[in-house]
């Protein structure tokens, strides 16, 4: 295994550490922004990314390494909580070389902070393509319009440890957010605009989104409505499936449907929770 190690100064120090750990060629446009290409005996692909006036950092990721790599990186002067959506592979990280891992898969968004002295350590599969995107938004305050924001950010995905980590399903909303950010046809000013307004979309959602425990707050109704369809079953032979449509929901779509347009959040979690 290759094992780099990235040290977090300026974002223009970040994007020359990885252009030496992977032997890539470095561009920087007018806009600020960056883009590696990386066609090395190490990997092949491109890491792109921008950083705006108020420190927040968006980067895109598109490789496949030649050996398995772990990357360890230290904690950024800016104390940032990272937004992270994996749109192909399998992303894997830990909080130090020992910690516990935790993998971010396709269509998964992970979220992570990390204010202690323990490195993060990110690990990569060797001929396995891997694409994710990440944002980076400081925890310090730069002037009083990012104040409100950073300290929902400090309330909700920091800890007294230092670490946070959470890994779970995209909602509707911010795959989409993901989306038109990927797709943005603009170029110039005006694309960096758009870039900042769709991140900051992002961030806002995921506040929202986590603002609520929603497996505590449905707790009741997928207890309730285990109880009822266990005593159906216990006194009949029908399926699952038989038993709801005997409650009147006719499709087995039904559910789902009106759980993602109501809430904004996939159904098969608590569907999993509510057949076991």
């Amino acid at each position: 295994m290759k094992k780099l190690y990235l040290n977090t100064g300026g974002f223009d120090a970040i994007f020359n550490d990885l252009k030496d750990s992977f032997d890539g060629e470095l561009s920087i446009d007018s806009n600020n922004e960056y883009k590696l290409i990386i066609k090395s005996k190490w990997a092949r692909g491109t890491i792109s990314g921008v950083c705006f006036d108020d420190r927040m950092i968006h980067m895109n990721f598109d490789l496949t390494l030649n050996h398995d790599v772990m990357l360890s990186i230290e904690s950024f002067r800016s104390l940032p909580v990272f937004f992270l959506h994996c749109d192909n592979g399998n992303l894997i990280h830990s909080f130090g070389a020992n910690g516990d891992k935790k993998s971010i898969k396709k269509d998964q968004t992970g979220i992570l902070s990390n204010t202690s002295v323990i490195n993060n350590v990110l690990y990569f599969e060797s001929h396995k393509r891997i694409q994710f995107s990440l944002i980076g938004m400081p925890t310090k305050a730069y002037d009083d319009q990012s104040l409100e924001v950073i300290t929902q950010l400090k309330r909700k995905f920091t800890r007294a440890s230092g670490r946070y980590i959470y890994v779970g399903a995209e909602s509707l909303k911010i795959s989409k957010k993901w989306q038109e950010l990927k797709t943005l046809p603009q170029q110039g000013i005006v694309r960096n605009l758009l870039q900042k307004i769709i991140l900051n979309d992002i961030i806002e959602l995921e506040i929202v989104q986590h603002s609520y425990s929603y497996l505590e707050t449905f707790d009741p109704i997928i207890n309730l409505a285990n109880k009822q369809i266990i005593g159906i079953k216990r006194i009949s032979n029908m399926s699952l499936s038989e038993v709801i449509y005997a409650a009147g929901l006719a499709s087995r779509h039904y559910l789902p449907r009106i759980f993602k347009e109501k809430y904004h959040l996939s159904y098969k979690p608590f569907n999993q929770k509510l057949a076991s």
